[in-house]
């Protein structure tokens, strides 16, 4: 009678926590639409309000670079909070952070202060790393295909952000009289306001408790980085991420410097970020057929071939074209590597393992950022095509060889 019971309780324990996990999932993934909302904000106007203010015009996309710079920065303290204070209150920390982030914005346009601005965009860089966390958050208490998916659903709210934040640039940019674009940062701090209540929601899953196995298994960082399966699931993140915003930043520029309008590089972006996070709805699925390590490989291909498209022709259909596969690529690449690090560590180890990985992640994308414009004022469009073709090949050859002795062991 008494392992009747006591089957009885674990079962009933397992479903519950299966419950929070699904639950912690909605949850995330409503955070993500409102947090995720705050990129397409700054990326759009901290160029057009660096002009405004800067005293130096090459210094205008100081506030973008300072956002990306916040971004690099800020994974090591957001996972160590974590980790130390859990999951909810470092979230909460990191809304407070961006709600302040957008007012100090704020304050730097109404009083015509650029480095002010920029505080604002390197914090709100701050809250970004939070909210980039948010992917790994919903693999708590999940294991397997249940864990890829709920990766692949929670970024289904970057595809909500992608539309809420140039709407609400569109809706609020002249929303205080002589102040443009105050109202749009006014707005991202009511963005970060409104996910405070939502992530007040998030429930913890059962972890495990000092002196299990999972925590005589915990492994010091040291030995984490030295894990070849480890290295490779960053160096597929590192590649997918920063190469996408090696190309996307150089894009614009370089459709209307070979001709072509404003009008049509901004809709040329707007189908990149919709092919960034639409195939979300799919790439869960995916990998629970095909496995993640192949979705990655398919990934990086396109991303490939979004280079050989670019390298094609100057048209607009060129450069269209090339944007989205760069998108569909980034999308595969990089949730394929997000679900790779996932499965390469133990829930002890999950606070140091995945804050390294986004610190490698974003590290390297704040230098992509800072090097893809001169490079294009230097090089031009082609040579910035030509370089991501052996950053593909350098990870998918260890990523395919990985992929096929994976479906040999099976």
């Amino acid at each position: 009678m008494g392992i009747v019971d006591r089957t009885f309780r674990d079962t009933t324990g397992l479903s519950e926590q299966q419950n929070i996990a699904s639950r912690n999932v909605w949850v995330l993934t409503a955070a993500q639409s409102l947090g995720g909302a705050s990129s397409p904000i700054i990326i759009s106007l901290g160029g057009l309000v660096g002009q405004q203010l800067a005293s130096n015009p090459t210094a205008a996309t100081l506030p973008v670079s300072m956002f990306n710079l916040g971004l690099a920065l800020g994974t090591l303290p957001a996972s160590a909070i974590m980790r130390r204070f859990g999951r909810r209150t470092g979230y909460l920390l990191g809304a407070t952070i961006g709600m302040t982030a957008g007012l100090v914005a704020t304050i730097g346009i109404l009083n015509a202060s650029f480095i002010v601005f920029c505080i604002g965009t390197f914090m709100a860089g701050f809250y970004s790393a939070y909210v980039q966390s948010y992917r790994f958050a919903a693999t708590d208490g999940l294991i397997g295909a249940a864990r890829d998916k709920a990766i692949s659903r929670v970024m289904v709210g970057g595809l909500i952000a992608a539309v809420i934040g140039p709407q609400l640039v569109i809706w609020t940019r002249e929303a205080l009289p002589g102040h443009s674009f105050a109202g749009s940062f006014l707005s991202q701090a009511a963005l970060a306001m409104l996910a405070l209540p939502i992530l007040l929601a998030l429930r913890r899953p059962e972890t495990p408790k000092a002196g299990s196995t999972e925590m005589a298994d915990c492994r010091p960082l040291s030995q984490i980085l030295c894990s070849p399966r480890y290295l490779l699931a960053v160096a597929t993140g590192v590649v997918s991420y920063a190469l996408m915003t090696f190309v996307m930043t150089a894009a614009p520029m370089a459709m209307v410097g070979h001709g072509h309008s404003v009008d049509s590089a901004a809709l040329g972006i707007q189908w990149h970020v919709l092919s960034m996070f639409g195939p979300s709805f799919v790439t869960g699925r995916l990998m629970a057929r095909f496995g993640k390590e192949r979705v990655a490989a398919v990934g990086l291909l396109l991303i490939g071939a979004s280079a050989l498209i670019a390298l094609s022709g100057l048209d607009v259909a060129h450069f269209w074209g090339s944007l989205v596969l760069l998108g569909i690529g980034w999308n595969f690449g990089f949730i394929g590597a997000t679900a790779m690090v996932a499965g390469c560590h133990s829930p002890s180890e999950r606070g140091k393992a995945q804050g390294a990985n986004d610190f490698m992640v974003f590290g390297t994308v704040a230098c992509a950022s800072f090097f893809s414009g001169s490079l294009l004022h230097s090089s031009g469009w082609s040579t910035i095509n030509w370089l991501v073709l052996p950053a593909v090949a350098f990870i998918l050859v260890p990523l395919v060889w990985r992929a096929a002795r994976l479906t040999k062991s099976r």
